[in-house]
């Protein structure tokens, strides 16, 4: 009897288990689903429907993205130019990021030297500061420097945000590495960067990629700064510009700008699933050589 209770109690919590996780899913994913949806219909038949969740293959269009990729000279809304933009910007922020960010935690963790556990810390203290405080200083000190208004200095800001954190993310997992491996790589002849190179980074590389993909993120998504550094230059905006340009006029059709909110989303939604295949793939093949 309390074997058939107790098999009854687990069926029973695994279909709770079941049903949360479908609400939860469908939570997330139903608002992307309707974003997407929208920015394929046409603005006569949301107008006539705006309720409805479900749209005919043959009602669906694509001419709200031509819309928003379409130069303004084309009559479109530049998002073109705003994804090359972005692309820069956030690319070379996360390769600078990385290749600053990786020797540095390698040396926190690694290498003895007095206050190395209190330069950790003030890495990360700098996320203490809202961002509004650091706002106007950043942008006066770069205006002094001609960088106020261009890519440069919009990267470059973002690089002065994402390497402590980033330091800090990589340390704690440099940490986890036994040293003794490097160790046996010493013994057998290798200096401190053929180890770090050819054992260290491979070993830590689902962590390179996560701070990359995490560093990539911030500065395809960041607005303040963005709007702080370029709103007077529209030929240099980036995406989160764009977008909100579209939120804020009154003749844009809400197809459009939820077009313009897919373009924004997608990108890093296609990096998040090629980093988790890789972080998979290589997490895997290092338990296979264990």
């Amino acid at each position: 009897m309390t074997t058939t209770h107790a098999s009854s109690d687990r069926r029973a919590w695994s279909l709770v288990r079941w049903v949360v996780l479908a609400v939860l899913t469908v939570a997330a994913v139903f608002p992307f689903y309707y974003m997407l949806m929208l920015s394929f219909v046409p603005i006569e038949s949301l107008l006539l429907d705006p309720g409805r969740i479900w749209v005919a293959g043959q009602q669906l269009t694509t001419e709200t993205y031509r819309t928003v990729l379409a130069s303004t000279e084309n009559e479109g809304q530049g998002f073109g130019l705003f994804l090359r933009n972005s692309a820069i910007v956030a690319t070379a922020c996360m390769v600078i990021t990385l290749l600053i960010s990786i020797p540095g935690a390698y040396a926190v963790a690694r290498l003895p030297f007095m206050g190395r556990r209190t330069v950790s810390a003030l890495f990360l203290s700098v996320y203490l500061f809202p961002t509004i405080v650091l706002a106007v200083p950043l942008f006066i000190a770069f205006a002094k420097v001609g960088l106020q208004s261009s890519l440069v200095g919009l990267m470059l800001v973002y690089v002065v945000q994402t390497i402590p954190v980033s330091i800090y993310m990589l340390r704690t997992y440099f940490e986890t590495i036994p040293e003794t491996v490097e160790e046996a790589a010493e013994i057998d002849g290798a200096g401190r960067f053929a180890t770090m190179r050819h054992i260290t980074l491979p070993l830590a590389m689902p962590s390179i990629l996560s701070t990359g993909l995490y560093v990539f993120m911030i500065a395809w998504n960041e607005f303040l700064f963005a709007l702080l550094f370029l709103a007077a230059q529209p030929e240099r905006w980036t995406v989160s510009l764009g977008l909100a340009q579209l939120s804020n006029g009154i003749e844009v059709p809400k197809t459009v700008l939820m077009a313009g909110s897919v373009i924004l989303t997608v990108p890093i939604i296609v990096l998040y699933s090629i980093a988790e295949r890789a972080l998979t793939e290589g997490l895997t093949a290092g338990a296979d050589k264990g």
